[in-house]
């Protein structure tokens, strides 16, 4: 079993014993994407899949917040913001975007003259994959690029 499968089914264990039922449900339904994928698929998630549906449970809240907004139902937002919230606590620390531009920095020397952007994601995506928003690497990389 995986070490953020185990972390997920002792959080829930936690959970139910504390009566928590809105972290309860956030985990379960978190497990529940994972399984579904894993039923799809036919396959057996690692840590490394297991973190790529968590981090699109995030991606899918945020976007329920954006529309939330929209509509004005700020009580939406809020639920949304507190399942972010203990989504995250799954995933690994986040970069800064300091910590990424030092990353990039490197790879731009490494690629010489004036590398294409598609090249430093290629080089760059496998140290951060996880650890970091994709659309703030993008932006990092952007601006490096432009910035020199």
């Amino acid at each position: 079993m995986s070490d953020i499968r185990t972390i997920l089914t002792n959080e829930l264990k936690n959970a139910m014993r504390s009566g928590d039922s809105f972290r309860k449900d956030v985990i379960r339904n978190a497990q529940a994407a994972v399984k579904q994928i894993e039923i799809d698929e036919r396959i057996t998630l690692d840590d490394a899949g297991i973190l790529k549906v968590l981090q699109k449970e995030i991606k899918s809240q945020r976007e329920v917040i954006a529309d939330a907004e929209k509509a004005a139902r700020p009580d939406l937002v809020d639920e949304a913001e507190r399942k972010i919230a203990v989504l995250q606590e799954f995933l690994p620390k986040q970069l800064s975007e300091e910590e990424i531009t030092a990353l990039v920095r490197p790879i731009v020397q490494e690629l010489g003259g004036s590398p294409v952007m598609g090249d430093v994601m290629k080089k760059l995506l496998p140290q951060v994959q996880g650890k970091a928003d994709g659309k703030l690497v993008s932006q990092v990389v952007q601006k490096v690029l432009k910035n020199g």
